[in-house]
């Protein structure tokens, strides 16, 4: 048993620093990022978490990105709908994620398993390679391969596991990396991190999952995990939100690292100056919701990996204070906190301070960006209609009122139409949906217009 537990958990760590192998490059200013998938990246968060560290980190540099997920796809539906659904937006960069859907749901035993799971993914790679033909057709945008999330077959958790899902899943990754490969793309991969962390997490409670009560679609801590791993291997751990050292004794700005330290004024019992960081902290919604259940927020995926420590350091520094006593901080005149001489020599970490200012604006804009996640999910479900449902009947882009009538007699014996059916009958009008479309530039606008740094002042004094 011991042995067994050493070796799972060596193997979580491995795959988990392997993480930092990945390496792709991080967008640029004016990039156009479609990510492409299924109901993973149709209802998931993991694109929008993604941005919303491009809207914080660098205000400056506007890059748009946009959802192409639909609910249920396999690799032939995606292949079916590049044209309309992805290059329709003249995207610079495109993802493609797929697997989950294509390797099935269908309790086996053994002896059937291997030889079903082999057809199902020769089907799937078969139709891979006709979109592998539609990306060389645009030699002018970037690709990205992303490996599925995991089939969570590890759990306890009450729902009977699939059993040789996610080793399915695991084998189209390795021909989806060798293509990337092969191809000139970059490569990400979600599914062995997210499992090594399932794997080390059930240690301590077996019931534990990043997967959702269906093993399938992760939870929002989980699209948490899922941009961490994707920031990383854009090479973006380490870079700091900012950081300022002050020496009070001297008194001098020692240095600074992403933004700007003036007006010092210091004695080692009082200091004051005004800052002027190039990037905002990186803030997290602590609200539980998500499909199904456990429902949890985005911030619970702080516990799981060390987001923090690599990329939401807001560093300040003061050395020479008085070693006796406490030193209150305000910015902007709000009394943000306390603490000792020690604390500030060591380094105090704005970041994680909701008090601040500078965080209370990225809140602002993380706001924003989940308002406009919000509209382009009604009309991610428009466009669910359309390709899953409209267009095996040859009703693509068809909205008159036959296709209503026909819909809400299907809605009466397919339990997903009828919950997308609201969301349809609105979006089936073109004013309606430019209206949506109008509402989330407005939006990306307002999110580019108010994630700009201010120049704030800070005043440190003794207090006893």
């Amino acid at each position: 048993m011991i042995r067994t537990f050493t070796a799972i958990f060596c193997f979580a760590f491995s795959v988990i620093h392997a993480i930092a192998q990945q390496t792709i490059k991080p967008f640029k200013t004016g990039d156009r990022v479609v990510f492409v998938g299924n109901s993973i990246t149709d209802g998931g968060h993991y694109h929008s978490y993604i941005w919303l560290y491009y809207m914080t980190r660098f205000p400056n540099s506007r890059i748009d990105i946009y959802n192409a997920g639909i609910g249920g796809d396999v690799s032939k539906q995606i292949y079916e709908r590049l044209d309309d659904d992805v290059f329709s937006h003249n995207p610079t960069v495109v993802t493609l994620t797929f697997g989950m859907n294509d390797t099935g749901y269908k309790y086996m035993t053994a002896a059937v398993a291997d030889s079903t799971y082999k057809a199902k993914i020769a089907e799937s790679l078969k139709s891979f390679r006709l979109i592998e033909d539609k990306y060389k057709q645009h030699p002018e945008v970037r690709k990205i391969m992303i490996a599925s999330p995991p089939y969570d077959e590890t759990s306890k958790s009450k729902l009977t596991p699939f059993i040789g899902k996610n080793n399915a899943l695991l084998q189209i990754a390795d021909v989806q990396q060798q293509t990337a490969k092969a191809d000139g793309w970059d490569f990400v991969d979600f599914n062995r991190p997210l499992t090594a962390i399932n794997i080390r997490e059930e240690q301590r409670d077996s019931l534990f999952t990043m997967e959702n009560a269906d093993r399938v679609h992760p939870t929002n801590d989980a699209m948490m995990v899922m941009a961490y791993v994707f920031l990383k291997a854009q090479g973006l751990a380490g870079k700091k939100v900012a950081e300022s050292v002050i020496n009070a004794s001297t008194p001098r700005v020692e240095s600074v690292d992403n933004c700007a330290v003036t007006a010092l004024a210091a004695t080692t019992d009082r200091v004051t100056f005004n800052y002027l960081a190039n990037a905002l902290p990186y803030p997290m919604d602590t609200i539980e919701s998500g499909f199904g259940k456990p429902q949890r927020a985005q911030s619970a995926g702080l516990k799981l990996v060390p987001f923090t420590e690599e990329f939401n350091q807001e560093i300040l520094r003061v050395k020479g204070l008085k070693s006796t006593g406490n030193y209150q901080l305000k910015i902007d005149d709000k009394i943000i906190g306390t603490w000792g001489a020690d604390e500030y020599k060591k380094g105090i970490n704005l970041a994680v301070l909701n008090k601040t200012p500078q965080y209370q604006e990225a809140m602002a804009v993380m706001q924003l960006n989940e308002e406009r996640w919000e509209i382009e999910r009604r009309l991610r479900e428009y466009y669910w209609i359309h390709f899953s449902i409209l267009k095996p009947h040859g009703l693509l882009f068809n909205d008159g009122d036959a296709t209503v009538d026909s819909l809400q007699r299907f809605a009466k014996k397919d339990f997903f139409v009828a919950v997308t059916l609201p969301t349809y009958q609105k979006a089936r009008f073109k004013s309606v949906r430019d209206a949506w479309k109008k509402e989330i530039a407005l939006l990306t606008d307002e999110i580019y217009a108010t994630n700009k740094p201010v120049n704030r002042r800070v005043e440190i004094t003794l207090i006893y």
